[in-house]
């Protein structure tokens, strides 16, 4: 087998899609970490914080695990909405009550991605301002109905059904999708590691 060029600290489908896309190829490492946020934590010292302590979690599993040392990435994305953490909704009725609350107004979300190996660790962070159209209720009904939201933060996916409830974005789409890409290249150029590879690497 292949040594990866790095190790993603994440279990997260879009976070393998996105580094797939830009072709850096990478072994998963399933680390837990919690992620509660400490009492009126800032929501990008959240994001940076449980980001660093997923790479961190990782790095350790690796030394562990006996395999080939290599650069350990992992991402956090929050979802932010006047000041306010808006996690995964815990209901059908939670979910309904984020996208009322985002309807029709200004959000962040805010991916902070970080590499460890051996000497480093490095951190970047990337900010989407995202505008969302005025939402119905019959549009908010039919979305959850779709399942979508259940296991998204602030219960709706840009990359899926929920793009249509988006009217506008200023900053990065993958950001906002989970691993901002010309961010995570610049760190992992940093860390000696390419992106574009050839598929048989």
């Amino acid at each position: 087998m292949d040594v990866p060029s790095i190790y993603l600290a994440s279990q997260s489908p879009r976070r393998r899609e996105l580094l797939e896309q830009i072709r850096v190829s990478y072994q998963v490492l399933a680390s837990e970490v919690n992620e509660t946020p400490l009492l009126n934590e800032h929501p990008q010292h959240y994001v940076e914080r449980i980001a660093e302590a997923k790479a961190e979690a990782g790095w350790q599993l690796l030394k562990a695990s006996g395999l080939a040392q290599r650069p350990v990435l992992a991402a956090d994305t929050a979802v932010v909405l006047e000041g306010v953490i808006l996690g995964k909704p815990s209901s059908v009725a939670d979910a309904k009550a984020m996208l009322t609350d985002l309807s029709g107004k200004p959000h962040q979300v805010m991916t902070s991605v970080a590499v460890v190996n051996a000497e480093a660790t490095k951190l970047i962070t990337s900010i989407t301002d995202v505008l969302f159209k005025p939402l119905t209720e019959s549009l908010i009904d039919r979305y959850c109905a779709t399942g979508e939201p259940n296991d998204k933060a602030g219960a709706y996916g840009i990359q899926g059904l929920g793009a249509i409830l988006v009217a506008a974005i200023k900053g990065s789409y993958s950001g906002v999708v989970g691993l901002p890409l010309t961010e995570t290249a610049a760190l992992l150029a940093q860390f000696e590691v390419d992106v574009w590879q050839s598929h048989g690497v």
